[in-house]
Parts: structure tokens; C-alpha cells; sequence
């Protein structure tokens, strides 16, 4: 049976030892009340756009006044982003990566939808008495389906959740557990001991990263136009930058909890933000700059456009540079702060 002493005298310590530490209990307090700042400025207004549409704006002065008029009548319409293009390749190019849900260009009265988009025949079907008199054509090119586009997003975000918590958690209860103060006793030095850590973390999170792949292609038979290697290189870049970040955020913490909400605040902007989910086109500026700085959004948009555009690793040089500079500030921020004991 039972012994309710002895189980209140539990009870009592573990409650004792939360309250006492005061970083978990005001992380506990703080994070509830950043998430709900943070999404009522992101979703602030009419609240989120449901959809995206695309318009190619004219060139041409003598077409430009009749082409400004058509839009107005598109853009009454509400929780709808328009997004003006220059060209209608780039535009068609976007729809049928599922970027955004249709094109319409006012100046020839045309427009485009991609039939393999639930949302592009959903605005097809709203703006269908405004597109009287338009032409509907199709996207040209192979189709990718939307299980192609959010592929890089979820594969992206499982990586993020390894890498992040499968070396915050296990330093901090090294730390927590006096291992780490052992281990100082020893030859080994710091930078043996968090290179070792972040290779073996590697190694993992690929080689799982590469079955789940290989499984899950077998199923879906995914699109494919780059190299596996860029995809490969891609891959490890934005792991190896997402480990050296699980390594700064856990360099000098002892408390599982705290850390917990550490690695939540930073993993839930990059689950949110980075286009695991959904397309950042037409959101605003000062947005697409917060998620610009996030490793996610680097290591997603460029395995996107390996795996959907056959982009080269010369191609997505802007990312892979991010995430390289990346990488090294979060290695070298981490090394300095890192303790190996449990005070501060």
C-alpha cells in the first residue's frame, strides 16, 4: 500500500524545489505571455489571409490605368493578399509550387490556377463572377503536389526538434548530474567534449533524416529535380547550424525545466515562421526579416528549391552562406559560454 506519508513528503519537496527555482517558475509565467504578444502581432488586423493571388502588373503606361482599375475590383475582396508580380513567368512559376493560389493578369485578361491546388480551385470559385470574360489557363511544367512542397517543411522541422532537444536536454542533465563536473577532472577538454557531442548528433539526425526519406518515397514517389548530393549538403549545413544552437541555448543552464522552455522558445518561431507549413510570400517586410535570422528558414527554402526547382548549391549560395555564418557564431557563442559545473 501506499504510504501517504511518505508520498506527501515527495510531493511536497519536488513542489518545494520548482518554486525555489526562480528562472523555471518565471519561464513558466514569461512564455505563455510571449506566445500570446508575439501571435497578436503576427495575426494582428483582420487576422490571416486565407489566400494568395498574384497579379501581373502591365508595363506598358497606356495599359497601366485600365490594369490599376481591374484590380480594385479583385482586391475588395477580403482576407486575400495580393501580391504584384512584373512577370508573368515568375508569377506562374510561384503557383505551381503552391506558393501562392492563382494569377490574374488584368491588362490581357487572362488568368492561371493549378489544378493540383485545393486552395487555387477554392479562388477560382470566389472570383468566378469577377473573371467573366478571362481566359483560365493552366500552369505549364510537371506538377508537384502539395505533399512535395511541405515535404522539405516537415523533414526541416523534425531535424529542428533533434537537434535543438536531443543536445539541450542531454547536456543540461550532464551538467545537472555532475557529469559534466567529472569529466572536467579528466583530460577532456571542452572542445573535445562539444565536438564530439555535435558530430554524433550529426550523425544521427541525418542517418534518420535519410530513412524516414528513403520510406517515405517509397509510398509517395516524391518530386525530384536537383542532385542528391545538394540536397545532402543542404541537409547537413542546416543540422550542423541547428545543433551549434541547441549548444548555445544549453551552455550554461542546470535546470531540465528552464531549458525546456528555452528550447520551446526557440523552436516555436522557427516551426511557425519559416515555412514549414505555409508560403511567406506577401507577408510583411518586417516579418520575412525576423524569419530571415531563424537557421530553419534557410536550411527549408533551400531544400525546397533543390528538391521542386533543380536549384544548385551555387543557386541557393545565399542560404547555404546563412547558414555557414550561423553555424559559426551560434559554435562560437556556445564554447565560450559553456560550463562545465552547475553553478553560474
Amino acid at each position: 500500500m501506499m504510504n501517504i506519508k511518505r508520498f506527501f513528503a515527495v510531493f511536497k519537496a519536488r513542489n518545494i524545489e520548482f518554486f525555489r527555482d526562480k528562472s523555471s517558475l518565471g519561464w513558466n509565467l514569461f512564455f505563455p505571455v510571449l506566445l500570446l504578444v508575439g501571435f497578436s502581432f503576427i495575426f494582428s488586423g483582420d487576422g490571416r489571409s486565407a489566400y494568395k493571388v498574384g497579379i501581373v502588373q502591365a508595363l506598358n503606361n497606356e495599359v497601366m490605368t485600365s490594369t490599376k482599375a481591374k484590380d480594385t475590383i479583385f482586391s475588395e475582396v477580403r482576407f486575400i493578399d495580393f501580391i504584384n508580380y512584373n512577370e508573368v513567368d515568375s508569377a506562374k512559376n510561384k503557383l505551381s509550387r503552391h506558393t501562392i493560389d492563382m494569377v490574374v493578369e488584368p491588362g490581357t485578361n487572362r488568368y492561371w490556377v493549378n489544378n493540383e491546388s485545393a486552395k487555387s480551385y477554392l479562388v477560382e470559385k470566389i472570383f468566378a463572377n469577377k473573371l467573366q470574360g478571362y481566359t483560365r489557363l493552366l500552369t505549364t511544367g510537371k506538377k508537384i503536389r502539395y505533399v512535395d512542397w511541405v515535404l522539405p517543411g516537415i523533414l526541416g522541422m523534425n531535424m529542428m526538434f533533434s537537434c535543438l532537444f536531443g543536445v539541450g536536454y542531454v547536456i543540461v542533465r550532464y551538467r545537472k548530474n555532475a557529469v559534466l563536473k567529472r569529466l572536467k577532472a579528466t583530460p577532456l577538454s571542452a572542445f573535445e567534449f562539444v565536438s564530439a557531442q555535435l558530430l554524433s548528433r550529426l550523425f544521427i539526425v541525418m542517418f534518420m533524416s535519410a530513412i524516414v526519406y528513403s520510406g517515405c518515397n517509397l509510398l509517395f514517389d516524391f518530386f525530384m529535380l536537383g542532385s542528391y548530393f545538394d540536397l545532402l549538403i543542404i541537409g547537413m549545413l542546416g543540422a550542423f547550424c541547428l545543433i551549434s544552437l541547441g549548444l548555445l541555448v544549453a551552455s550554461r543552464s542546470k535546470s531540465e525545466e528552464l531549458i525546456g522552455g528555452l528550447l520551446n522558445l526557440t523552436s516555436w518561431p522557427m516551426m511557425m515562421l519559416s515555412g514549414v507549413w505555409f508560403s511567406l510570400e506577401g507577408a510583411p517586410p518586417a516579418l520575412k526579416s525576423f524569419a530571415d535570422i531563424l537557421p530553419l528558414t534557410h536550411l527549408v527554402a533551400g531544400a525546397r528549391k533543390v528538391i521542386t526547382e533543380g536549384a544548385t548549391l551555387a543557386d541557393i549560395s545565399y542560404h547555404v552562406t546563412c547558414l555557414v555564418v550561423m553555424s559559426a557564431v551560434f559554435l562560437s557563442l556556445g564554447a565560450y559560454f559553456f560550463s562545465w559545473n552547475t553553478e553560474r
